[in-house]
């Protein structure tokens, strides 16, 4: 692989990390005095498993955007990748929303908005590196199982 490839890899690992960056500093103010005070649904993970899965979620969403970016011929590749960078900015808000303004509801909205988004990522991904996509999969599972949880914690604390 050539040194160019090594740093685009890095660029898209940055960036998606830089994101979840992001989301943590909102999620730190909230997550010890409020967050517990919430009602939640028995199904609720355990704190310790959010660490784990969105870190193995960056790396994956990242290492997708970076085989994407390999295909310089393919005319939809800027416009795949665009979108690929507006999600990571609605990732980043939905934890700045429901984290640091405390505002479950207005998440819950943002993160339909997140899902539709990482829908049309899959399906640009998928046009242009059908791995890509396969390993968009797991993120946009997640954030299905995130939208679901979300609206629970909202509509039991509303």
């Amino acid at each position: 692989m050539t040194y160019q490839r090594w740093l685009a890899l890095l660029g898209f690992i940055a960036a998606a990390f830089i994101a979840g960056g992001i989301g943590g500093a909102a999620t730190a103010t909230s997550v010890g005095p409020w967050y517990p005070t919430l009602a939640k649904p028995a199904w609720n993970p355990p704190g310790w498993v959010f660490g784990p899965v969105w870190s193995t979620l960056y790396l994956l969403m990242a290492v997708a955007a970076w085989r994407v970016w390999r295909h310089v011929e393919h005319p939809e590749r800027r416009r795949a990748l665009a979108w690929f960078f507006v999600q990571l900015g609605l990732n980043a808000l939905w934890s700045c929303l429901f984290f640091g303004l405390r505002s479950p509801g207005l998440a819950f909205a943002e993160v339909l908005v997140l899902w539709v988004a990482l829908a049309v990522v899959l399906v640009k991904f998928a046009r242009i590196d059908r791995p890509a996509a396969l390993l968009w999969l797991p993120y946009q599972a997640w954030v299905s199982f995130a939208a679901v949880l979300n609206g629970a914690v909202w509509w039991l604390n509303r």
